[in-house]
């Protein structure tokens, strides 16, 4: 194939405990480590590993947001992605703006693969991926744990609630990874200061789309409550009172 089309996600490091701001209006952000969305990540890896396996000729990744991506895009490039795209917003983007503008990316740049991670570990909608096929009208394969591509075909193992699924689609199509897809690989300073040396090209978000209008937004933000502490009991008698004494039991 000749292009893959990694989408990437700028989110607050999965390691970083979220505090959320005293007017209840966001997540606090300053000073706060930022990086890739972790199943991008894999994405990212998994396109990697295709192109170093002779079966893609370029890994473009891209991005929506502020002029502050261009920190994930370059960790991209030093991951071994070949060129990088930010599409500048200061506006939150929902999953259907996000779809419909990887849309317009992908009638630019004509990929045969379009791979992102299944979900972001910020807002969990996991829903882009489905868009974006639904909109493009090609196939997906979602939730993937296994990839194998044969010419024009890929073979993906999926993640289900029953176990895993196997389904064949034909390219071009949408991929979204799992977890367990594959292990991204350490980046390392020698390939951070290659990195400064790709191109990134900056497009406005209205550039692409003259018509965006968000569906969701995000009106209050709240931490979660604090659990009830657990109560131990002694036998499956004490276990119904408990429950009859809280309402969940007849």
């Amino acid at each position: 194939m000749n292009k893959i089309l990694v989408c990437l996600k700028r989110v607050v490091d999965y390691n970083v405990r979220i505090r959320v701001k005293p007017d209840g209006s966001g997540v606090v952000t300053d000073g706060v480590k930022m990086s890739i969305n972790p199943f991008d990540e894999i994405a990212l890896e998994e396109a990697l590993r295709l192109k170093e396996a002779g079966n893609a000729e370029e890994v473009i990744v891209a991005t929506i947001g502020p002029d502050d991506c261009q920190q994930q895009l370059r960790t991209g490039l030093a991951m071994g992605a070949d060129r990088a795209i930010l599409v500048e917003s200061g506006d939150e983007i929902d999953p259907l703006a996000a779809a419909r503008t990887f849309l317009a990316l992908i009638e630019k740049e004509a990929p045969e693969l379009v791979v992102l991670g299944k979900q972001a570990i910020d807002d969990d909608c996991n829903q882009t991926g489905q868009m974006l096929a639904a909109l493009w009208g090609r196939p997906q394969a979602t939730f993937a744990s296994k990839f194998e591509l044969t010419g024009d075909t890929a073979r993906v193992t999926r993640e289900v609630d029953a176990g895993l699924e196997t389904i064949e689609v034909d390219l071009p199509a949408v991929l979204t990874t799992d977890l367990r897809l594959n292990e991204p690989r350490y980046v390392k300073l020698p390939d951070i200061m290659k990195a400064k040396k790709k191109p990134l090209e900056t497009i406005g978000i209205s550039e692409l789309l003259s018509d965006l209008e968000m569906q969701i937004k995000a009106s209050n933000w709240a931490a979660p409550g604090q659990r009830a502490k657990g109560v131990l009991v002694n036998s499956v008698d004490e276990l119904v009172a408990a429950l009859k004494d809280k309402g969940l039991a007849a």
